[in-house]
């Protein structure tokens, strides 16, 4: 067997016959290196090519073995190896000592020529295993990694779905799943330092949100198309039964997640919060329930902002769009009443950031030209 194909033992002792008997006893089934004292060894530990074992002498001039397996133990490195502690000290609290220091096992001096053996291969047989198992688990954990990602993708492709078949139904939406989303992850990244908003947004969380916002429609998949597409205002009976989207959204969510396990899917969680809670207001006149304050899921209060501004912007069959102004001067009126205040300084802060998504995503005839800024 080739030396490279064979485990590599690194002897370390300052007493040249000590060291010899090792390699003498060794060198046919092993790869051999040697050493004379601490900082040698050390040095032996440095390069691609790490021991696959050490046999370690306590009792040695300067840096003596307790230290030099101390600092291997420390480094991530060398960590691993393991270390077999050869010793003319044999009483039991030298051996505690040195396994306290790392030590995998302590031979005490003059060395049984078969107990060597037998530890060796017992070390290194051990080291094998464990180094298998890491292995394994290695394997196990890129493929968990693998399944996420897929599994994520089946979430994103759903969601992208579900918002398209709202959008097919619809013919006002064109980008504006697209938009809102963004002005709602814009809102949330902003938030997440927010003493009050901090605990709820961390990075999964802004992530769910982004990805459920385009779901907040989705119950006017279940509007009649004389009520939904009707091209002009609606009246209160109509408009009556588009509010009805809001909870058919929730309803069919819902029923999504009953068929899950016990621990609901995020991402759902968000989608139905958003869709049944984003037309409430914060002084409790919105739709359907009636909620104010913070009872409205901050999911609903983020999307309320970024639904209602694009709104504003865009074009309907009952007016043209406002200009960017205009609408960030109508959101702010309503701080207190229809929004979250703290969402509306968020929103304040961001406005520019709000008109350059509106103008990314823009439908062609839809949003404001930048040229209604100017007039």
């Amino acid at each position: 067997m080739a030396d490279t194909e064979r485990p590599r033992i690194l002897v370390v002792d300052d007493e040249p016959i000590n060291v010899k008997v090792l390699v003498d006893l060794l060198r046919s089934d092993y790869s051999l290196v040697v050493a004379k004292d601490g900082p040698q060894a050390l040095s032996r530990c440095e390069g691609d090519a790490l021991p696959d074992l050490i046999l370690l002498d306590v009792m040695m001039p300067g840096m003596d073995g307790l230290e030099v397996c101390r600092r291997l133990k420390e480094n991530p490195r060398t960590q691993d190896i393991p270390v077999i502690f050869v010793s003319a000290m044999g009483q039991a609290h030298d051996e505690t000592s040195g396994f306290a220091a790392g030590a995998s096992d302590y031979i005490t001096k003059p060395v049984s020529l078969p107990v060597v053996q037998a530890r060796v291969r017992t070390q290194l047989a051990l080291k094998q295993a464990r180094s298998a198992l890491k292995d394994q688990n290695l394997l196990l954990e890129e493929r968990i990694r693998e399944r996420t990602r897929e599994l994520e993708q089946t979430q994103d492709i759903t969601i992208r779905a579900l918002a398209s078949l709202a959008e097919t139904r619809d013919n006002e939406t064109g980008n504006h799943i697209k938009r809102t989303q963004h002005y709602v992850r814009a809102l949330a990244e902003h938030l997440r330092h927010h003493p009050d908003f901090a605990p709820e947004l961390d990075d999964q969380a802004i992530d769910l949100l982004f990805k459920s916002a385009p779901l907040h429609d989705i119950g006017k998949v279940g509007i009649p198309d004389a009520i939904l597409l009707k091209p002009g205002r609606l009246d209160t009976e109509e408009m009556d039964v588009m509010k009805r989207h809001a909870e058919l959204g929730q309803q069919a969510l819902v029923a999504a997640l009953k068929e899950q396990a016990a621990t609901p899917s995020g991402f759902l969680r968000y989608a139905v919060e958003i869709s049944h809670y984003h037309h409430e207001k914060w002084d409790g006149s919105g739709y359907p329930a009636g909620l104010a304050g913070r009872d409205i899921p901050l999911s609903a209060r983020l999307m309320a902002v970024a639904d209602v501004y694009d709104a504003l912007i865009s074009r309907r069959v009952y007016k043209p769009p406002f200009s960017h102004e205009k609408a960030v001067s109508m959101i702010c009126d309503g701080s207190g009443t229809h929004f979250d205040p703290a969402i509306i300084e968020a929103f304040v802060t961001l406005q520019e950031r709000f008109r350059e998504i509106a103008l990314h995503y823009a439908d062609e005839d839809d949003v404001w030209s930048p040229i209604d800024d100017i007039r």
